[in-house]
């Protein structure tokens, strides 16, 4: 399955990419998580498949709401034995996950290889 291309367009506040590999579906997100892009984000997360690896490299900001989100999956991976991981997080981007402590639970990897290696 292909999913749409979404938030294309200089304008954009948010961009969603995917594809696949391995049968798991590696969204690439670039730019904004936060209120004005939530329902963005939750609609793509629901359309990518139970195996899920979030690609947050290009991400500028991370809110507490779009955080829930993302554990939410997490939560719904390991409840269904799923794969899921994160990879490209930055600590200045992404500080909400340090703060809250869930940097320390959630499946962070540097690359997708680490990723790939850590949940197959």
């Amino acid at each position: 399955m292909t999913m749409p291309e979404n938030g294309d367009g200089p304008a954009a506040a948010l961009s969603l990419t995917s594809s696949s590999v391995d049968e798991i579906t590696v969204i690439k997100v670039d730019g904004v998580l936060d209120a004005t892009t939530r329902e963005q984000f939750a609609d793509y997360l629901a359309m990518a498949g139970s195996n899920l690896i979030l690609d947050l490299a290009g991400v500028t900001f991370m809110d507490s709401r779009a955080l829930g989100l993302i554990v939410h999956h997490w939560q719904t991976s390991l409840a269904s034995g799923a794969k899921f991981a994160l990879i490209g997080v930055e600590y200045s981007k992404s500080k909400v996950m340090w703060i809250t402590g869930l940097a320390q639970r959630l499946p962070l990897y540097d690359t997708l290889d680490d990723a790939l290696a850590a949940i197959k």
